[in-house]
């Protein structure tokens, strides 16, 4: 079984087994089950297609599906807009011969100008790229989080940092929440780039040395950058709460600004003013000339 075929039937078996009957309205089903979740011919009722077409999804014995079916599935599974689209890349493969090799990322100026601003407006921002690279991020996020910056190259990422860096354990007020969204947000990624070589290094390396990425990845769990809270626990400025939202400037969908702001007037909001006031107070002792937050060629 080739990865995507993998992949696509991980998924479906994954998603039909969170499903219960009284989810789907089969109150009526009593019948003791050996593993939780719909069964594969209930899921094939509630979506109109055969069971014998299902199980060769499921078993990643079929290479592709129509869209109504996929359409169909992801109605029956009850999955979100990000569930949705990932069902729809694994689905609908896009051939071989038309895929072209992921090309470096380059952040453009206008983005690094707005990185410096919302530096000025105390807003810690960053920008992701494919596989959660950290392609750039203005001062106070590095000084909030880490200075990816400062890293060789290959370790300016996101789920590098989440799950090798001990300092991220005690940083994230909820670092297990942190670590599986971070583990969703990179299989919403390598459904939409499956040959993507640095990707694969990536997952291979973070299952060797991680734990708790080895039994979460299995799990198929897809998730999008958006909005929501995220809790700190800064060694300098002790505990805040910030809220993000991902943005996409550039027009690049592999590229996403990262956002923080916090409550006007609110104890986070000082702590983060506290903390730009001694990141500036470091470089000033350091005698460091600012420079452009920048990384590009990823």
């Amino acid at each position: 079984m080739n990865d995507n075929l993998s992949d696509l039937a991980g998924f479906l078996s994954t998603r039909r087994a969170r499903l219960t009957p009284e989810d789907v309205g089969l109150r009526g089903e009593f019948v003791r089950r050996r593993v939780p979740g719909l069964r594969r011919e209930e899921l094939a009722q509630l979506a109109g297609v055969s069971v014998d077409y299902y199980t060769r999804l499921e078993q990643g014995r079929s290479r592709s599906a129509s869209v109504d079916v996929l359409d169909a599935l992801a109605t029956a599974l009850q999955l979100n807009d990000a569930e949705r689209d990932h069902l729809h890349r694994l689905g609908r493969p896009q051939p071989a011969k038309r895929r072209s090799r992921p090309r470096p990322q380059h952040v453009d100026p206008a983005s690094l100008h707005l990185l410096d601003r919302l530096d000025a407006a105390s807003s810690p921002a960053f920008i992701l790229g494919r596989r959660l690279d950290v392609l750039a991020h203005n001062r106070l996020a590095g000084a909030l989080i880490t200075d990816f910056l400062r890293l060789p190259a290959p370790q300016r990422n996101q789920a590098r940092f989440v799950f090798l860096d001990p300092h991220a354990r005690e940083l994230y007020e909820d670092w297990k929440q942190v670590a599986i969204d971070t583990v969703a947000m990179l299989r919403d990624d390598a459904g939409r780039h499956p040959d993507d070589p640095k990707l694969s290094e990536l997952i291979g390396e973070l299952s060797i040395h991680s734990e708790e990425f080895r039994t979460w990845w299995p799990r198929h769990d897809v998730q999008r950058r958006t909005t929501g809270t995220k809790g700190y626990h800064h060694p300098v400025v002790g505990d805040l709460t910030v809220r993000y939202q991902a943005l996409n400037p550039s027009g690049d969908e592999d590229q996403t600004l990262i956002v923080y702001t916090t409550e006007p007037g609110s104890a986070s909001d000082t702590a983060l003013r506290l903390l730009a006031n001694w990141h500036e107070g470091e470089l000033d002792m350091a005698d460091q000339t600012p420079e452009p937050h920048g990384a590009s060629d990823r």
